[in-house]
Formats: C-alpha cells, structure tokens, sequence
C-alpha cells in the first residue's frame, strides 16, 4: 500500500515539475492575421483602415500620413527574460486627400534607419571624482546670514 502511494505521489511530483517548465506566450501590440490586412479595401480611407486594423500602434515622427502597425510573439522560459520569436510591421501610407495608397508588410531588410555614431554633446562640466567630492568645500554661510529669523536653518 504505501508502495503504490510513492509511485502516485513521484508521478504527480513530475508531472507538475514538467508542467513548470512549460513557456509563458505572450503578443504584444497590433499582431494582424492576413484576414485582418485582407479587410482593408484597395482604395481605403482612414476611417476604413481604423475600422478594420483598429488603431495604429504609433505613426511616423514627421508624417502623420503614415501609420505602422506592430506586434510581436514573445514566449518565457521559467525565470529567464522573455524572447522575442515573431516580429511584424505593416506600414500604412495615406495621400494628402486621406486615401491610402500602400498597405505593406515591413520586413528587416526594409527598414533604413540611419545610424549615427556620433556622440550628442551635454552641457556642463566633466568633473572628476575629486572635484565632485571636494566641490562644495568653502561653500558655507558667513556669520550665518541664511539663519535670520529661522533657529533651525530651515
């Protein structure tokens, strides 16, 4: 009896081990099926494309007649950082007049960002470390003139 209750415990045991390491999926953002792109007709307004893709996931910094749709699949493994497996981007582009002329998936091999490797200038100072320790010394209150009216300093 109590043979055959190991063997049952160990079982549920490994079966709930195994059952841990399963991945967590998760989609993040705007992830369109073909059928969702399949909706928006050729010659589309913005309503139409709001009313079949829902609302863009941002749009472009200097044209607001282009709309980007972004979604992504991520699965977790136990306690490591999820991974992205599955990356999409479709780019939405309108006329002046609101009609859409393109509706396209944007691949990695299509997207030009230009990299600059220049650095961005800060103001202020480069302090070293002594400077930054030693900076405030001599910075004081002569004959306590901050102090009138308040005994506390405050």
């Amino acid at each position: 009896m109590k043979s055959t209750m190991k063997r049952i415990l160990l079982s549920l045991l490994a079966v709930a081990a195994l059952s841990a390491c399963a991945p967590t999926r998760n989609t993040n953002g705007m992830y369109l099926s073909q059928d969702d792109v399949a909706k928006v007709p050729a010659a589309a307004t913005r309503a139409d494309v709001l009313q079949a893709l829902g609302t863009p996931t941002t749009t472009a910094v200097f044209d607001d007649n282009i709309w980007y749709y972004v979604g992504q699949k991520t699965e977790k493994k136990a306690f490591f950082d999820a991974k992205v497996t599955d990356r999409q981007v479709y780019e939405v582009k309108f006329d002046e007049a609101g009609v859409m002329t393109s509706l396209k998936e944007v691949t990695e091999e299509g997207i030009d960002v230009p990299i600059a490797r220049r650095k961005t200038p800060t103001s202020g100072h480069d302090l070293t470390v002594a400077q930054q320790l030693l900076g405030n010394l001599g910075r004081f209150n002569k004959a306590g003139d901050g102090l009138k009216g308040n005994p506390a300093g405050m």
